[in-house]
Formats: C-alpha cells, sequence, structure tokens
C-alpha cells in the first residue's frame, strides 16, 4: 500500500506539473511511467520532457496507443493490410483493363492489316498481335499472383481479427469472457424471447488463500476454478469473470432447478481440486464455493440478473448452505 501511494503522489505531481486533468487514461499512462514498466513509453515521455515538448491529453493518448494498447496496433495492422490488398488489385485491375483495350485494338488493327496480296504486313501484323497476347497473358500471371497474396493476407487477417474479438470479449487472467459479452449476450436471448437463468459462483476463501499464500497462489485458485467452470458448462452455457472472487453463468432454456443440478457439477469439481505447497511440501486448504441461482423475471440487462444470483449465493453463505435459488 506504501508503494502504491508512493506512486500515486508521484502521477499526481506529473500531472499537476503538466497541468493534465486527472481522467482515467491520463493516470493510466503516468501511473505506467512512474511504475516503470514499460520502457519504450519512458523513453518516449523522458525525451519528451528533455525536449520541452508540451505534455497535453492529445500527447498522453497517443502514447497510450502507440505503447500500451495492444489491440489498436492490431486494428491498425489489419487496416493497413486490407489498405494494401485493395491498392494492390486495384492497381492490378486498371493495368489489365488498359491491357484488354490495347489488344482489342491491336486484334482490330489487325484485321485491317491482313492483305493476301500483301505477305510482308501481314505478316507484321500478326507478329504484332502475337507479342500482345504474350504481353497479356504475362498480366493475366501476375494478376493471379495478386489475388494469391490476397487470400494469404486475407487469412492472415482473419486470424489477427480473431485473436483481437478473443482479446475483446475474454478475460486474460481467467479465460472466460467479460461482462460486456455477457450483457450483449443476455440482450439478444432476450430479443429471442428466450428464458434465463444465472449461476453464480463465489469462491468464500480466496481472501484466505491471498492473505497467507501470496497473490500467485491467488491467481492460480483462480485459474483452476475458472477452468472447473468452463468443463461443466461448456456446452450449456456462457461463463464470465464477474467480479475478483466470483464467476456468473449464463444460460438459455434452463429452470432453476436444473441450473441448480449444474452449479453442484461445478461445486463439486472444484472442491475436488487439492494443492501442495511448491515450497515446503504443505497441503494447501480446500477450495469452498457459494452458488447462487437466479432466474430472469423483470431485469432488463445482465447487471441486474447477474446481482440477483451473487445476493442469492450470498443468502446461501450466511444460511450456511452450498446453493440458493432466488425467490425461495
Amino acid at each position: 500500500m506504501a508503494i502504491a501511494q508512493e506512486k500515486m503522489t508521484k502521477v499526481c505531481i506529473f500531472l499537476e506539473h503538466h497541468v493534465l486533468p486527472p481522467s482515467p487514461l491520463n493516470y493510466q499512462v503516468v501511473y505506467t511511467y512512474v511504475s516503470q514498466t514499460n520502457s519504450k513509453l519512458n523513453t518516449a515521455i523522458d525525451r519528451a520532457v528533455a525536449q520541452g515538448q508540451h505534455i497535453d491529453c492529445i500527447y498522453l493518448e497517443q502514447l497510450y496507443f502507440d505503447f500500451m494498447e495492444d489491440g489498436h496496433k492490431m486494428k491498425t495492422t489489419i487496416v493497413n493490410n486490407v489498405d494494401s490488398v485493395i491498392n494492390s488489385l486495384t492497381h492490378s485491375a486498371q493495368t489489365n483493363e488498359r491491357d484488354i483495350t490495347r489488344f482489342a485494338n491491336q486484334i482490330n488493327d489487325c484485321v485491317h492489316s491482313l492483305d493476301e496480296n500483301n505477305l510482308t504486313q501481314t505478316r507484321n501484323a500478326l507478329t504484332t498481335l502475337s507479342k500482345q497476347s504474350e504481353q497479356l497473358l504475362i498480366q493475366h500471371k501476375q494478376f493471379k499472383q495478386e489475388i494469391a497474396k490476397a487470400k494469404l493476407l486475407q487469412e492472415k487477417t482473419q486470424k489477427q481479427l480473431s485473436k483481437l474479438r478473443k482479446q475483446h470479449i475474454t478475460d486474460q487472467q481467467t479465460g472466460l469472457y467479460k461482462r460486456h459479452y455477457l450483457n450483449q449476450q443476455t440482450q439478444l436471448w432476450l430479443g429471442q424471447n428466450k428464458s434465463l437463468c444465472a449461476i453464480a459462483i463465489q469462491i468464500e476463501n480466496l481472501a484466505h488463500f491471498i492473505d497467507n499464500y501470496g497473490d500467485i497462489i491467488g491467481e492460480v485458485i483462480l485459474s483452476k476454478v475458472a477452468k472447473q467452470v468452463q468443463k461443466y458448462v461448456f456446452e450449456s452455457g456462457l461463463a464470465g469473470r464477474t467480479s475478483k472472487d466470483e464467476f456468473t453463468v449464463l444460460l438459455a432454456d434452463i429452470d432453476p432447478e436444473t441450473a441448480n443440478l449444474i452449479a453442484e457439477k461445478v461445486r463439486n469439481g472444484v472442491e475436488k481440486l487439492r494443492f501442495v505447497s511448491s515450497k515446503n511440501g504443505t497441503k494447501l486448504p480446500s477450495i469452498h464455493v457459494a452458488l447462487g441461482i437466479a432466474k430472469h423475471e423483470n431485469e432488463g440487462d445482465f447487471n441486474k440478473l447477474s446481482r440477483k444470483a451473487s445476493l442469492a449465493a450470498s443468502k446461501a453463505k450466511s444460511l450456511g448452505q452450498t446453493s440458493f435459488i432466488a425467490g425461495q
């Protein structure tokens, strides 16, 4: 906490010195700078300060996209790739169009030049036509090569888009969906008049693991529990991370009782996990989870439905139960 407060003070001094508002983006960039965790960012800011460059919000936004926002870099690469393909194909198509027009004119000239009484003139016309045909075939071959390159680039771009989409909708630490994606899916399913249920899965003793064994163990616990959640709801629902110690599963066309059976499978899987300290071989405590199940009634979005399920999980914990269905 003391280190964080020291960094926060340095951030405030930097923002005040450069007359910058403490917006989330500005704060994030400067906090990363004072933390010295991004060498390229630090080099850019140090250079700007040394050169007396005016550091404003626009400049910090540029630094954010240049050095901190990987998604922006990938988007820029994708756009540049597409632009390159379009420009290349457009140029090749225009060249082919000119060559075909010229070839058509050459055929027309050749026809008019054919004269059985003038063999030299006829021979020259046919020779010219042969050369034009050969050139047109070469252009066509080059155009096919451009098409092949475009196809390879399209496949590469498709992979980049898939990676970008995954980064956008999944939590980096657990691999589960982010809240905004679950909210989008909720709106989609509600628009299709599907009945919805949500399961909140709260790790009751995550704080105990972190306090006694450190943040790394806490991250391992989260990762292992997330895998168990994915294992049991992979085909029946969408699992997401909705808070530090809570996951939420969104289910369509499943009643609360069936959702409760799925929740119990998750609980059994999680509580079977066993951990041993790599340092001294000490067996770590079992993981305990509380489950809350909620059915959609009048909730307008995922946030309200997930809160309803979360309150049900808290109710289960207070009652000393493993699970609780809202409304019962």
